[in-house]
């Protein structure tokens, strides 16, 4: 039997299919946006044909079945999403107008203050009032939240966020809320903010809440149309969908929350990529640098461990939309294969963060793109092969190219060629630039750790990044063109629960504590129970405090020894550990300061039944074979050489090839630049070097 992972990203669907014995297919076509299945049917007719089979047979025989998209992410970030409407407790409607954070430059006013996620006039007050500790400081206005329903109603809401003044203290309200949307808005989707995200700080409660509602009608259609193309086409077993945090879960979980699918598909990445790094013996100190074709996305694994963050924004950092429920630390910005280079009104040469995406894509594609793009820029300087892109299911066209790239080039005064390669360097330093911010800003030497590049625009420009970085461990897997569909193999069933309990070390709550951690398990005890009895077997639960020192904002996520706070010893525990997370990521403690617990969170992870590891490839097969061809390719300065180029399949365990190369793959490229070598390790991935 057969497991099939799917990644949907802005311009390419990649399917990667793996045996029982572990060895992967990988199967890639454009996305077609009007309806996913299309494009990915086709993709999955690629990696079935490689196997000998057709669609439907592959899916007839697959086990298992993972699903992850940016299709809630680009919902949320261009506001295609459903016409939503905000609940808020009476006197409170601005909450997410003020927003939280600050400003990437405090004197520039050239930028109008960002507009909320769902817009002023969508707001409604609701009276009613709980205080921090609970009680009621006044009562529920049942007649004119009533009021407020007819008038969503008349005015043809398709979704309703609720978002009441401590509901996490005293969820009463909110719950009463929900009772009458279910009455007087049958059908209406809705989301109450105690049960998704029950924290402390209002606008990113209210962010959330807001956000998850408006995804529902797009994503319940999309999840349960996924499914129905599915099951007609022969599939029977579960559909796994990919989460923000890194796991998976069950397609009906997610159609409940759909948020949890927002940049669900990178947060793939960093798992495939410490599983790489693991097998290769690399260390467990990972940059993830994921390069598609409309984004980089580069995350960080530390210890083995992924990296989490509620500071998510979709958007722009404090310009965007903040999400607030925990996820994978992804950053993300425009500088894909996709991404358009442009002239600023100076006249200085930029790259992104505009993509041409799958339609019309980039000029050379030859479906009517004309402006340049990346991918271009690598056609002109002849790192691909034009007929067998894809594959050779598609045929590039290297004059719509050159025209895309020569009319930038005739505006800055330099040849194609050049400009061509300064549109390659910009996009690198773009991406350097992200990777420092993840690495140096977060207190992590990028020269300590090993960098694993995936996309299928990863193998254009990632030796000039990592020497730039100082990193000489750099692996680019074999499946580097389905990276985030290779991490869905590896990933496991993972779930959280929050619950706010304040409390602090030198007057600590045991009670409080204590009784936060148990209904957090119990929680999750509950939905571990519908998984059926063998997933208690392989189920680990983990709990993790949010803390901070006084008078600090923003807390750090803390794991908490043996998941419980019982005793003056487990607060010792708990609070060493606390200092311990601080130093790591601030490199400065202060022992003798309390410690400020605000939330608490437990975390379950359900290990999926045991996968076989990607076999080590056949070898070691002898000398390096002979280049299949030569080809004139530039490289800097404008320069042409006389370029060698390798088939990766005629490439096995020890073969070691010189720059300048070029190494095609069925679905990327790897750019091997002068002065840097490639060699195929024993389990068949690319291990990149510089010569010294």
């Amino acid at each position: 039997m057969y497991r099939i992972s799917v990644d949907t990203g802005g311009t390419f669907t990649d399917v990667l299919v793996t045996d029982a014995a572990g060895r992967y297919t990988i199967g890639k076509a454009l996305t077609t946006h009007e309806r996913i299945f299309n494009g990915m049917r086709e993709a999955l007719g690629v990696a079935a044909a490689t196997l000998g089979l057709t669609a439907a047979e592959l899916l007839q025989q697959t086990a298992l079945f993972t699903y992850g998209t940016t299709r809630a992410t680009n919902a949320t970030v261009t506001g295609k999403t459903a016409r939503t409407a905000l609940l808020v407790t009476e006197g409170f409607p601005d909450v997410l107008v003020l927003r939280e954070g600050g400003r990437a430059n405090a004197h520039d006013f050239t930028r109008d203050f960002p507009a909320p996620y769902i817009p002023r006039r969508f707001t409604f007050e609701v009276p009613g009032r709980i205080r921090a500790d609970g009680s009621v400081s006044r009562p529920f206005g049942e007649a004119a939240a009533r009021h407020v329903l007819e008038r969503l109603k008349a005015k043809a809401f398709e979704a309703v966020a609720v978002s009441f003044l401590w509901s996490v203290a005293n969820p009463a309200h909110e719950e009463r809320m929900g009772e009458l949307i279910s009455e007087m808005l049958p059908g209406v989707p809705f989301t109450l903010s105690h049960r998704l995200l029950p924290v402390v700080r209002e606008y990113r409660r209210a962010s959330a809440t807001a956000i998850d509602a408006s995804l529902k009608p797009l994503m319940q259609a999309h999840l349960k149309g996924l499914e129905e193309d599915l099951r007609a086409s022969g599939y029977r077993n579960d559909i796994l969908v990919s989460t923000t945090v890194g796991g998976v879960m069950l397609i009906d979980e997610l159609v409940c929350a759909p948020i949890h699918t927002v940049k669900s598909g990178p947060a793939m990445a960093p798992v495939a990529a410490a599983t790489f790094s693991a097998v290769e013996e690399l260390g467990d100190n990972v940059i993830v640098c994921d390069t598609g074709g409309t984004t980089f996305d580069v995350g960080l694994v530390r210890d083995g461990q992924l990296t989490y963050s509620r500071d998510t924004w979709l958007g722009g950092l404090w310009t965007g939309h903040l999400l607030g429920i925990s996820s994978v630390d992804i950053r993300s910005l425009g500088a894909g294969g996709g991404s358009i280079g442009w002239l600023d009104d100076g006249g200085l040469l930029r790259v992104g963060p505009q993509s041409a995406g799958s339609s019309p894509g980039p000029a050379c594609y030859g479906r009517g793109g004309t402006a340049p793009t990346v991918s271009d820029a690598a056609c002109v300087l002849g790192w691909f092969n034009p007929d067998a892109f894809l594959g050779g299911r598609m045929t590039l066209d290297v004059e719509a190219a050159r025209r895309a790239v020569g009319g930038l080039a005739a505006r800055i005064g330099r040849s194609i060629e050049e400009t061509a390669y300064a549109m390659i360097t910009i996009a690198s330093e773009l991406m350097i630039k992200a990777i420092h911010e993840v690495t140096i800003a977060e207190g992590v030497n990028p020269r300590e750790s090993t960098i694993v590049a995936g996309g299928g625009a990863a193998g254009i420009n990632i030796l000039p990044i990592a020497r730039e970085l100082g990193c000489e461990q750099v692996i680019l897997p074999r499946a580097a063109s389905a990276l985030s569909a290779a991490g869905m193999q590896f990933a496991d069933i993972v779930k959280e629960e929050t619950a706010t309990a304040i409390t602090t070390s030198d007057r600590f709550d045991f009670a409080g504590a204590t009784a936060a951690l148990a209904a957090l398990k119990a929680r999750l005890e509950t939905f571990l129970a519908t998984l059926g009895p063998e997933a208690r077997s392989r189920a680990r639960f983990e709990a993790f405090a949010e803390a901070r020192y006084p008078g600090q904002v923003w807390q750090l996520d803390t794991p908490v020894p043996g998941n419980a706070v019982a005793d003056a010893d487990g607060l010792a525990a708990l609070v060493a550990a606390f200092h311990q997370v601080h130093e790591r990521v601030f490199a400065v403690t202060d022992p003798g300061s309390p410690v400020e617990f605000v939330n608490w969170k437990m975390r379950l992870t359900v290990a999926l039944a045991a996968r076989a590891e990607n076999p080590a490839a056949e070898g070691p097969a002898g000398d390096t074979p002979a280049a299949c061809a030569t080809r004139r390719c530039f490289f800097e300065g404008g320069i042409a050489h006389e370029t060698p180029v390798y088939r990766g399949a005629d490439l096995k365990p020890g073969h070691h090839v010189e720059g300048p190369a070029i190494v095609e793959e069925p679905t990327t490229t790897l750019v091997v630049y002068p002065g840097t070598a490639a060699t195929v390790s024993p389990r068949g991935n690319y291990l990149l070097s510089f010569s010294r």
